[in-house]
Formats: C-alpha cells, structure tokens, sequence
C-alpha cells in the first residue's frame, strides 16, 4: 500500500513540482539513508532530529530540529513542504514519534516505512536478564553493585531510588547537575570499539550493565566488551515495533523509492 501511495503521489505531481522524503532521524542508519537520498537527488530532502543533544552530528539534507507539536503539527509540514514519503528512521524506543508519523502520513494519504533495525539476540555465551521496563531494570541490580547506564540522560532517574549501588552514567553532553549522588556521568560519543568498551568497562570497575535492546553493530560493542568481561546484562526489552511496513536498512528504502519511481 505505501508503494501504491508513492507512485500515485509522483505520478500526480506537477511537472517540475518540488516533491520531497521527510526522514526521522537519530540513528546511524538514518544518517546513512540521508547520505544515499542526498546523493539519489530525486526527492528534496528534510532530515528531523528531537534536539536531544546540544551539537548533533551531521546529517544531510535540510535540517530541521525538535518537536512538531503532535500529529497535526507534523501533518502540516508534510503538506506545506509537499512530502510524499515520510521514512520513520527513528530510536527504537520512540515510540511516540513513531506512532504520530503513522497517524500523520495516513492523515495526508502519503506513503510511510519504518526502518527498523534488527534487535540483538544472545547466544549461548551472554549472560543477559531481559526485563521489560526501567523499573523492572532497577528492580534486577544487584545490592552493592557498580553499574554502567547506558541509557540516555532522560532514562536514569529512576535509578535514584537505589542508593545501595553505584552508578556510572554514559551521556553525549554533560548535565548542568550530577543526576543523583551515587550517580557519576561520563561524557562522550562510543566509537563501537570493543576495545574501548572493554577499557572504559574495567577501568570503571563495573559489576552490571544496564541498556536497551536498541540493535546496530556500533551499540553492540558495550554488549560484547561485558559478556568477554564476565559483567551481567540486563537488557530492557524493545516495545512492540511502528506499524509496517518495515525495512532492515538503508538500501532497503532506496529499493522501495526506487520501485516507486520505475514505470
């Protein structure tokens, strides 16, 4: 249905008419795709961020960033900027955001696909809890613990409640204030080195490692670095994924532009 609705959206378009892809972005795979329909040219180009981080890598296309303003705000960009396919490249955990990019391209009778990276699986070597929340996550950290979050500054408040563990809490800018007392944060960008995550690991001396099974090769590291260190894992499990239809990748999207577009 969504390839329909693209090739009916091209096909009725004016000749010459600016049509363009609005693409969610903030994960590396969405950096990836706006390379690829940059240099594709066919569609004008409008990569979204939340605005989470005060610098954000660089992403091609026309930039802009933080919220719409729920469903109708994004629906009238979408008819402003003449979009013809909203690509939901967004976290696996925005649920949000994904559920009102669903609701807004159905609004506009555009098209949609979700890029959706696959989840991590473990095997036979992991030692992982999977829990399916926070709460549950905080719940499972065992007293005295040293453990490492690696969850985003919005995610770890929770934590504070336990004041029987210590905490190391990885962010890409450092808060204005420690977020708890038994709360360190470091700062910083991974570079999905196994390497690196094994050294930042051990020098901090952690015992636990708590993060979301948000899938890709470069998160994957601090997973890895933990199950070679000996470190326990607990894992909050993915929420149920955007409405279909989904891709696994980047090229996968530039497939279905492209069968869209063929005669």
């Amino acid at each position: 249905m969504s390839k329909l609705l693209l090739r009916t959206a091209l096909a009725a378009a004016s000749p010459g008419t600016d049509k363009a892809v609005l693409l969610l972005a903030g994960t590396a795979e969405a950096r990836q795709l706006a390379d690829l329909l940059v240099t594709d040219g066919r569609l004008r180009v409008i990569s979204s961020l939340a605005g989470r981080t005060i610098e954000p890598r660089t992403l091609s296309g026309t930039v802009r960033i933080g919220g719409f303003g729920g469903v109708e705000g994004m629906a009238s960009l979408i008819r402003r900027e003449n979009v013809v396919l909203v690509v939901d490249a967004t976290h696996p955990f925005a649920v949000q955001i994904s559920a009102n990019a669903a609701a807004a391209a159905k609004n506009n009778g555009v098209a949609r696909v979700a890029l959706v990276r696959p989840p991590w699986t473990r095997d036979g070597k992991d030692d992982w809890k999977e829990v399916g929340n926070l709460e549950e996550a905080r719940d499972s950290i065992a007293a005295g613990s040293r453990v490492f979050l690696a969850l985003g500054a919005q995610h770890i408040d929770v934590f504070a409640e336990r004041d029987d563990a210590t905490f190391i809490a990885r962010m890409v800018d450092r808060p204005d204030h420690p977020p708890f007392a038994n709360c360190k944060v470091i700062t910083g960008i991974p570079d999905g080195l196994l390497a690196a995550e094994k050294a930042m690991l051990s020098a901090h001396r952690i015992t636990q490692l708590v993060c979301r099974n948000s899938g890709g090769d470069k998160g994957f590291a601090k997973v890895a670095a933990a199950t070679e260190l000996g470190i326990r894992v607990i894992m909050i499990a993915r929420p149920p994924p955007p409405a279909p239809p989904h891709l696994a990748t980047p090229d996968e999207v530039m497939e279905f532009i492209d069968a869209a577009f063929s005669p």
